[in-house]
């Protein structure tokens, strides 16, 4: 079992910047592919980032790339999301998930066997 706690999201102007982190309980964190989704109201979760197991390796929606940046720190169990250049389209719950690595970067949602709660993230324009 992996359980895992977001923060990091608040409300920010448009073009700014947030930084949100996802902490993992347990001592194998390296061996948990990692990825990050959002959900707006009313629409469907959607993959934004993944990071591999060893951080080698990532992976964005075309929608973040060149804004956002994945992260992770095993020595801490934590995996990061910089978000910069913020959008009002950017606006939605941010989820971090984990799957024991099977694929290097899963981008789809039954990939994920563990979700955290999310962190909201506003956007004003």
């Amino acid at each position: 079992q992996v359980q895992l706690v977001e923060s990091g999201g608040g409300l920010v102007q448009a073009g700014g910047s947030l930084r949100l982190s996802c902490a993992a309980s347990g001592d194998t964190f390296r061996f948990y592919s990692m990825g990050w989704f959002r959900q707006a109201p009313g629409k469907e979760r959607e993959f934004v980032a993944a990071i591999s197991g060893g951080g080698g390796m990532s992976l964005y929606t075309d929608s973040a790339k060149g804004r956002f940046t994945i992260s992770r720190d095993n020595s801490k169990n934590t995996v990061y999301l910089q978000m910069n250049s913020l959008k009002p389209e950017d606006t939605a719950v941010y989820l971090c998930a984990a799957v024991s690595i099977k694929v290097a970067v899963p981008r789809t949602l039954k990939e994920y066997d563990y979700w955290g709660q999310g962190t909201q993230v506003t956007v004003s324009s």
